[in-house]
């Protein structure tokens, strides 16, 4: 099991993410490629070796234009959280980044628009601002997919301490949104005299970290440190840990095994209609797979059996998203195993664009493979195909690699 290890000993911000992911080996022209595909208007990516505390790592400053202020800011060019929405919907990012992405973005939306009480669509950020956090939250979605990693965690994570100026004044570490943010996630305070976790780090672990520990149980791979633009006597880095475990009877090449949690209710009372809508609100929320199973309950009463897979330091947003979103008063989870093939996705070039394909190995040969669906019916929409024709397209390839 390919596993990232987030170790926020000095907290986290979107540029020291985004610095550690391209430190850890994430190709810059691969990042800079993908985040072409957005229309979010003009930018630099500046990327350059540095040193904090005497460890070499890699900064990354995002540049924009600067816009001149009018008064009380009526000149500012604003975003709000529906306008990034569709800019990443209407993409041609693959769909597990537009997910990934979502996810961070939505998180931080809802922060924001708690604490200022307003609706979450209309939480907006200024065009600066905006240009910042999409490429900061849409080029983590993006590294974080191309490592495909089976498994995200992370230690608690340090917020600082003092106090931050900024538009909405002067705020307490940690600023309210990331507090919001972090709710049900161990946190550590104090270490650094200043704001170590901003409310886009915050989000970007809260969506992506399965489960947080100090506890590291892995085989070490590879190391990427992300600067921050702190000077301090604790070196202001993200330390990203890339790392592989293994059963201790398993080879590298034998299915894997993992923990996960099931959750399910029994519904009985609720219009079928609505399912379709839980079951994509739990899919974004990061679960593995939901699925529905008919019942007959007492009296004779048809029902539907709703449950979740997901990985247990998921669990409580599965549970939020049913109680919210279902008619049920009561949730069931037990500890499950899971058996996985190792896997590799791989990407293909047919008539119609570029598709990944995961491949699923056992004892290193190849036994299976799927495109994934996501992809293909986003390709089959933009050609106007049917998305017979795109999987047609897949098979005739490999017929003609052969």
């Amino acid at each position: 099991m390919k596993i990232l290890y987030y170790d926020c000993f000095s907290g986290i911000s979107g540029d020291m993410n985004l610095g550690a992911l391209l430190d850890l080996g994430v190709d810059k022209k691969y990042l800079l490629k993908e985040l072409g595909k957005l229309s979010i208007g003009s930018y630099k990516l500046k990327v350059y070796n540095d040193k904090r505390g005497g460890i070499t790592g890699t900064k990354v400053d995002v540049i924009v234009p600067t816009y001149k202020k009018l008064s009380s800011n009526a000149g500012l060019i604003k975003r709000t959280f529906r306008d990034i929405t569709k800019t990443i919907k209407q993409s041609n990012l693959s769909a597990n980044v537009k997910k990934i992405s979502l996810d961070i973005f939505s998180r931080l939306a809802r922060a924001e628009a708690k604490i200022h009480g307003h609706k979450i669509e209309n939480v907006h950020f200024h065009e600066v601002g905006a240009i910042d956090s999409i490429v900061d939250i849409v080029g983590a979605a993006i590294c974080l997919d191309s490592l495909k990693v089976d498994k995200v965690i992370s230690s608690p994570i340090e917020v600082g301490s003092g106090i931050i100026h900024c538009s909405h004044g002067t705020l307490p570490v940690p600023a309210p949104a990331t507090a919001e943010i972090l709710k049900g996630i161990p946190i550590k305070t104090g270490l650094v005299p200043f704001e170590a976790t901003t409310p886009t780090g915050a989000a970007i672990i809260a969506a992506t970290a399965s489960s947080f520990t100090d506890k590291i149980d892995f085989t070490l791979q590879k190391i990427g440190y992300g600067l921050g633009g702190k000077d301090s006597p604790v070196p202001n880095l993200l330390r990203l840990l890339l790392g592989e475990t293994f059963d201790k009877t398993e080879k590298p090449d034998d299915p894997g095994i993992g923990e996960a949690v099931i959750i399910e209710c029994n519904i009985d009372d609720m219009n079928p209609e609505f399912y379709d809508f839980i079951m994509d609100q739990l899919f974004a929320k990061g679960a593995h797979d939901v699925f529905l199973t008919p019942i007959i309950m007492k009296k004779s009463r048809p029902a539907v059996t709703i449950s979740v897979l997901c990985d247990t330091g998921k669990q409580k947003d599965m549970e939020n998203v049913l109680w919210l979103h279902s008619s049920s008063f009561g949730l069931r989870s037990y500890k499950v195993s899971k058996t996985m093939l190792k896997r590799e996705i791989a990407k293909v070039k047919t008539s119609y664009g570029e598709i990944p394909v995961k491949k699923g190995y056992l004892n290193g040969r190849l036994i299976k493979s799927k495109p994934e669906y996501e992809d293909c019916r986003e390709l089959a929409k933009k050609n106007n195909v049917s998305i017979h024709d795109i999987y047609k397209s897949i098979h005739l390839v490999k017929r003609t690699k052969k």
